[in-house]
């Protein structure tokens, strides 16, 4: 029987990472989201605030900044190392066992090779505001400041490496508005989905 697979995508501050975690509590299946981070340090060498940061974001600079960056003679980055190496990890995750993966373009690097149902998790600037200074305390930046920073770069890292627009409805399954329906809510559906 082929695993199966449920990825969460997700905008900053919308609790993806929450629900992917109640999901997989419910299925009683592991959920992959900092231990992810872990694999990929063990793997790669990387420091693991390094895995953090430059795993599924692009530098302050956007695209384009990580598209010239940090080259080697032959054109590679250590970002195109880190990416590499993440989708090697997720995807001998996905031929081990049935999981929950969150972020790290999980949904683009199991289309084809897994039995997966592939979410987005979003919420207004309000809620997800609301949620950061709850979660996060207060930054130096505004909180729909770090929200607008943290998805801009998101996106940019979903496209530069995967030539698709992060959040666009069609390149997922289905996505839920946790600001709406609630954490709980969003595990449900997605554990009734399963």
């Amino acid at each position: 029987m082929k695993n199966r697979i449920i990825t969460i995508s997700r905008q900053f501050g919308s609790g993806g990472r929450t629900v992917g975690k109640e999901t997989a509590a419910k299925l009683g299946i592991p959920c992959y989201d900092h231990e992810l981070i872990d694999k990929i340090a063990e793997e790669s060498g990387f420091a693991k605030e390094y895995i953090a940061e430059r795993g599924e974001y692009a530098s302050h600079g956007g695209w384009l900044a990580s598209a010239f960056s940090d080259r080697d003679f032959y054109g590679r980055s250590n970002q195109d190392y880190l990416w590499s190496v993440q989708r090697k990890v997720i995807l001998e995750l996905a031929e081990k066992e049935s999981c929950v993966i969150v972020g790290r373009c999980a949904d683009y690097i199991l289309k084809d090779t897994a039995d997966c149902l592939t979410a987005f998790i979003h919420a207004d600037m309000t809620k997800r505001a609301e949620r950061i200074v709850r979660q996060y305390g207060e930054g130096t930046d505004t909180p729909e400041k770090r929200l607008k920073d943290k998805d801009k770069r998101r996106a940019a890292y979903y496209q530069f490496y995967t030539d698709r627009k992060w959040g666009e409805m069609q390149n997922y399954h289905i996505a839920l508005d946790s600001g709406v329906l609630g954490i709980e809510k969003c595990a449900e559906i997605l554990t009734s989905l399963y």
